[in-house]
């Protein structure tokens, strides 16, 4: 990690935009996109080479997609809501404590109204969408993005977590699935463990066993495809609630579960290892 915030960014920029300019758009012949969780990060995520390395390789075996639609741990609201479609969306820095570059940070994404549209048409009428005229992106959605999609050429919408209620963020997520198959990803952002308050930032290389236990547990059901399993995570999962004071960054993987073609697929794990002791589990489903 160097001194300077970002400083890994930029170098990572230089190599990663002429490669991400060479990606082919998506086609009807490739079939469905898969349906992605993925761990978050925050700013610092710009300071992590390697990690910064995964997340763009990951976007990289994917076809450019027609639009990303993002289910952030940092938007909760009901009723069900959407973020602002228009053309160069503004971000919300909804973090606090880190250098100011990161505050400068833009990532101006293309006008998403016709995704908003055909997102709007998916749900039914017990689950009504709500436009946000003036909600932009959060740092849940535009600090991966930004690292995956360097240029900002996709469109991108933010939906909000309106309930932790598994069933229904899986209901929602099947609504979702036919999206797939017309060239959108759709992508539930989290962090796999997410303990804050009981990290020791004095030792950052220390990766706590609540936070262990409680990946070996995710990492064995995801393996199984149990979604079960995943879903007795307040009574079942070990490091509770250390792994989760608040269940935020788990619950987007009901909603990527749910878009999936078979709601009981094994995942194929995309990213592991720890951050701050933190777990960057991260997978995709078919």
């Amino acid at each position: 990690m160097s001194g300077r915030p970002g400083a890994a960014f930029d170098a990572f920029l230089a190599d990663a935009a002429p490669a991400a300019a060479e990606r082919r758009d998506w086609a009807p012949e490739d079939g469905a996109l898969p349906a992605l969780y993925l761990s978050h990060g925050a700013p610092p995520l710009f300071d992590e080479a390697a990690w910064m390395g995964e997340l763009f390789a990951w976007a990289q075996r994917l076809p450019r997609p027609k639009g990303i639609l993002i289910v952030s741990a940092h938007w909760e609201a009901a009723p069900l809501m959407i973020s602002s479609p228009a053309a160069g969306t503004p971000l919300v820095y909804d973090f606090g404590g880190f250098p100011e570059r990161y505050f400068k940070m833009r990532y101006e994404t293309p006008d998403a109204t016709a995704m908003a549209r055909r997102v709007a048409a998916a749900m039914p009428d017990t689950e009504p969408l709500h436009q946000h005229a003036s909600r932009g992106l959060d740092h849940g959605a535009w600090v991966p993005l930004k690292v995956m999609y360097p240029d900002a050429d996709v469109p991108v919408l933010q939906m909000s977590i309106p309930t932790h209620d598994p069933d229904r963020l899986m209901a929602i997520g099947a609504r979702l699935r036919p999206l797939r198959e017309e060239g959108y990803l759709v992508v539930g952002s989290g962090f796999m463990t997410h303990g804050l308050p009981f990290i020791d930032f004095h030792r950052p290389d220390q990766i706590p066993g609540w936070s262990a236990d409680f990946d070996d547990w995710v990492a064995d059901a995801l393996a199984r495809g149990d979604i079960e399993e995943l879903a007795r995570y307040r009574s079942q999962a070990p490091g509770m609630p250390y792994a989760h004071p608040t269940v935020d960054h788990y619950v987007p993987l009901f909603v990527t579960y749910g878009a999936a073609s078979e709601q009981e697929q094994a995942a194929t794990t995309v990213i592991d290892g720890y951050w701050l002791g933190l777990s960057k589990r991260s997978f995709q489903l078919n």
